[in-house]
């Protein structure tokens, strides 16, 4: 974990809107079903430099609350055979987590993340040095085996 200074970047995609509660649950999940959603409607270009963000925001509270999430890529519209949404990561201060991912597979990313925010939780229940801002919160998925959690911080 490392305190980090971002510069911002705007986004396009999909987005929804869950509690944690609901992701617990198979029939109220609804974050898989948007990146099923995401990778079906976008054509992320690699080869030239477009990476995917996972974004969390309009938080209602905190952890227990509403909140939206978006899947999204820093690429060009046109990729998109649906109509997609703006959104722009601000700048200022993060914690970035780094996402272990043990293999190149989907299944690794996934439980990579999933480790990884479960990191993220450990450490905020823990009378922590940092205080979460909830505003807005992304992934950064930076190539196939490397992974950053942005969390933004007060």
């Amino acid at each position: 974990m490392d305190v980090v200074q971002f510069d911002g970047k705007t986004l396009k995609g999909i987005s929804t809107r869950t509690t944690n509660q609901d992701e617990m649950n198979p029939d109220t999940a609804r974050i898989g079903k948007l990146w099923r959603n995401f990778d079906e409607a976008v054509e992320v270009d690699y080869r030239h430099g477009e990476r995917v963000y996972g974004v969390y925001y309009d938080y209602e509270s905190d952890a227990n609350g509403k909140f939206s999430v978006m899947a999204a890529f820093d690429g060009a519209p046109e990729h998109a055979s649906t109509p997609l949404q703006k959104i722009t990561l601000p700048a200022g201060k993060y914690l970035r987590f780094d996402a272990a991912v043990e293999a190149d597979s989907d299944a690794a990313r996934k439980q990579a993340v999933i480790d990884c925010w479960g990191e993220i939780w450990r450490y905020f229940s823990n009378q922590p040095e940092y205080q979460r801002a909830y505003d807005i919160d992304f992934e950064f998925y930076k190539n196939q085996t490397k992974i950053e959690i942005y969390i933004s911080i007060l």
